[in-house]
């Protein structure tokens, strides 16, 4: 049986600021170890609220969260960055790549934050290990306005594995990027899921896109409904 990696037991979210309205009403979810699914949902449904939920970027104003059996409720910034570091990864639909530094060197970022860092020769050998497989093996050494939309975005792809997570939460990550880069890249998620057996989320409004998954879950009304 898989390992659950994340769990939302009956987690409602609203803001203060905002009307009466729950973005999110008790809604429950279960994330397990290799597991892989599309989020869909209408704009304005509360897809990046539950994304930075899942991700411990935001905390709940009712219910809880689980990261890999870790409660983050009552835990400190520095604990849930930990937890963050440890077993997360994220894509967004801007690459967010530094642009001073190369392609290597913005991958190997995220080593940075962890409280035990391996050793510097390790991190780099998979970070070239990994731009092999997306097919960068060549431009490690480019900065980002060297290389293009596609290019710089497998670049964050590989920066999302380096810390090697057991949850990978992609926000819209082909959005700015043309047909056939946004193909590819989806192509290369769903192989990265099997081959690192770690589960896999993936924001779209893009229906092509969210049926590669195999599994799509619709956000309405502050809930998850399975097709």
């Amino acid at each position: 049986m898989s390992e659950k990696i994340l769990e939302l037991k009956q987690v409602s979210k609203w803001y203060e600021s905002a009307d009466d309205r729950k973005i999110l009403d008790g809604l429950d979810l279960s994330v397990s170890e290799g597991e892989r699914f599309a989020i869909v949902g209408p704009s304005g449904c509360g897809k990046s609220t539950l994304l930075n939920l899942l991700g411990t970027l935001d905390q709940p104003s009712e219910g809880s969260v689980s990261v890999g059996g870790i409660a983050t409720s009552g835990l400190s910034e520095a604990e849930i960055a930990k937890v963050r570091s440890d077993q997360i990864g994220f894509i967004f639909q801007m690459h967010h790549l530094l642009p001073q530094c190369t392609a290597l060197e913005n991958v190997l970022v995220p080593t940075l934050a962890l409280r035990d860092q391996p050793k510097p020769k390790e991190s780099t050998e998979r970070a070239k290990q990994l731009m092999g497989r997306v097919g960068l093996a060549d431009k490690l050494n480019s900065q980002p306005s060297q290389l293009s939309g596609g290019e710089r975005q497998r670049v964050a792809v590989v920066r999302s594995l380096i810390n090697r997570p057991r949850l990978l939460l992609a926000d819209e990550p082909t959005g700015a990027l043309d047909e056939d880069n946004a193909s590819k890249l989806i192509e290369l998620l769903v192989e990265l899921n099997s081959s690192e057996n770690l589960a896999l989320i993936v924001v779209t409004h893009d229906p092509d896109i969210a049926s590669a998954l195999g599994d799509v879950r619709t956000l309405r009304h502050g809930k998850i409904e399975t097709e």
